[in-house]
């Protein structure tokens, strides 16, 4: 088992602002869940921007202290994914890292590791099929999050080497692993929040819900065109209203990606279709305010017909928080949501042609017997809820899938250990190529290790110091050595020196020399070296 980890994040910071998409959420926790869950002695965390160790450690686990140690360092440190072994990023867009691994430290130097979170988009799908000519290995993965996505990018990659095969003459290469790996939730966090009678009371009240009434709840992104067409779960809302007799409230907790239109069409829909449900709108960036109803429900319901949907986590959400679930019978779905025990999977029906999520139906009668069911009985609700609850605690807690994680990489090194160094042709990526080689004729000149450098007249160590407090100057900062380093070739040049560039970078350890030459063309670029 590996005890050490690279993650590829290049924003750096992590958090949840608002109108946060799943994926984000999903690989925020996911990030979380390895620093606490993934029996890892050290997370490195390569990113494009600088960031304190300690900051991001912070911003997973707050104030307690990791059990894992947290590092953070640039992308362009290869040495330290070589170090850990294995490199994962949070989406499947392998192609930049393997030719990045391939030009600094080989293709054997560690794994790659990729996670699928949507399949629906075409230009998605091409990012995750390039990878197939990058120089990706056997010894990469490309993760699956359901059964369905397994399936299908199987099949895509399957047609698309046989392709390629075909079209040069060739055969189909390596390609990265397609392995099955969850995402997961908070199981005892979603469950604490759950369990808080008051709370619930409360929130109920503030709703105008009764104690005997019922509350229905969706939650996820108000998207008509990338999560469900709303009008199914509106029609069986009203329906098992009327057949129990029961006042029933529909709560639609999420944002609209469309804004007010967004809004204005979901309330005329309601008002077509369920005029006797007492229809909720919520803000779900009010994270408190969401806590709070997943206490305050009793049925959650999620009848998605949209393929951009590949597992859906509000599921898992809502049946950590003891809640019964109506969804739809539907890609992840069906692999978290087992049918008459956790809740109701109801059948879908997809069209020949047409616009997908438009022209695939989602069965309304049954998804009316299912809410009838659960609206009747009290104890059915109490029984699934707690299945729920059993379901993701054993398979789809944070602390289960997360050593999953481990054991991929572990089993990724082990076939990268026993493999042949791959035949490398090329070293750079022939199309992207290296800029500073491709594109080294527009300059006047190219900086190389004879180039004599000498401080311009009036430049003193002040002057760079003063570039901390402009932002500008310090833009890119972590792509080229530090300030103090700079201050060190200020000191080597002082007394009018002329030193060339390979004499500047005998001052520095091996390991630092690239940064600080990267540097001193900054400096020039700043005005405080010349030349010529």
């Amino acid at each position: 088992m590996t005890s050490r980890l690279a993650i590829y994040h290049p924003a750096g910071r992590v958090g949840l602002g608002e109108n946060v998409f799943g994926k984000d959420i999903a690989n925020f926790e996911l990030f979380q869940a390895m620093v606490r869950h993934g029996g890892l002695e050290q997370v490195d965390f390569l990113t494009h921007a600088a960031i304190k160790a300690e900051d991001l450690a912070r911003s997973l686990v707050g104030d307690s202290a990791p059990g894992t140690r947290v590092t953070t360092a640039s992308i362009m440190a290869q040495g330290v994914a070589a170090e850990a072994g294995a490199l994962l990023r949070g989406g499947p867009r392998l192609e930049d890292l393997a030719w990045q691994r391939r030009r600094t430290v080989g293709d054997r130097a560690y794994s790659l590791m990729g996670l699928i979170h949507t399949i629906a988009p075409p230009t998605m799908r091409q990012e995750i099929a390039i990878s197939a000519v990058a120089p990706t290995q056997a010894w990469d993965a490309l993760i699956c999050t359901s059964p369905s996505v397994q399936s299908a990018m199987t099949s895509m990659f399957d047609e698309w080497t046989a392709y390629l095969a075909d079209r040069f003459g060739g055969k189909a290469q390596p390609r990265p692993q397609l392995p099955l790996i969850p995402l997961g939730v908070n199981a005892a966090a979603l469950g604490g929040a759950a369990d808080r009678p008051d709370v619930r009371s409360a929130t109920r009240e503030s709703l105008a819900i009764g104690p005997d009434d019922i509350l229905i709840l969706w939650v996820g992104r108000l998207s008509f065109f990338e999560k469900a067409f709303p009008q199914a779960m509106m029609r069986a809302a009203e329906e098992a209203a009327q057949a129990t007799g029961k006042r029933v409230h529909f709560a639609m907790v999420g944002w609209f990606p469309n804004g007010a239109d967004g809004e204005r069409m979901y309330r005329q829909a309601v008002e077509a279709h369920a005029p006797s449900i007492v229809f909720h709108v919520i803000d779900g960036n009010d994270r408190q305010r969401l806590a709070t109803l997943w206490s305050a429900a009793d049925v959650f319901i999620s009848l998605v017909d949209n393929i951009q949907e590949t597992f859906g986590i509000t599921p898992l959400e809502a049946m950590a928080s003891g809640l019964p679930v109506v969804v739809s019978d539907w890609d992840g779905y069906r692999y978290t949501v087992r049918d008459g025990e956790e809740g109701f999977l109801i059948p879908t029906l997809g069209g020949p042609e047409g616009i997908v999520a438009q022209h695939t139906a989602v069965h309304v009668g049954r998804a009316v017997e299912a809410l009838t069911q659960l609206i009747q009985s009290p104890d059915l609700r109490r029984r699934m809820g707690e299945a729920g609850r059993r379901r993701v605690r054993e398979t789809f807690d944070w602390s289960v899938v997360a050593p999953q994680y481990t054991a991929l990489a572990a089993e990724l090194a082990a076939i990268r250990h026993a493999s042949d160094d791959p035949r490398a042709l090329s070293r750079a990526h022939p199309v992207k190529g290296d800029p500073f080689r491709d594109f080294a004729g527009f300059a006047t000149s190219t900086l190389n290790l004879e180039t004599r450098l000498r401080l311009r007249q009036g430049v003193t160590a002040e002057a760079v110091e003063r570039v901390r407090t402009i932002e500008l100057d310090m833009f890119a900062a972590n792509w080229r050595g530090t300030l103090e380093e700079a201050l060190r070739v200020i000191q080597l040049l002082s007394n009018d020196a002329v030193l060339t560039v390979r004499e500047l970078l005998t001052a520095f350890p091996t390991p630092r020399r690239r940064h600080v030459q990267m540097s001193l063309v900054w400096m020039a670029k700043q005005g405080f070296l010349d030349w010529l």
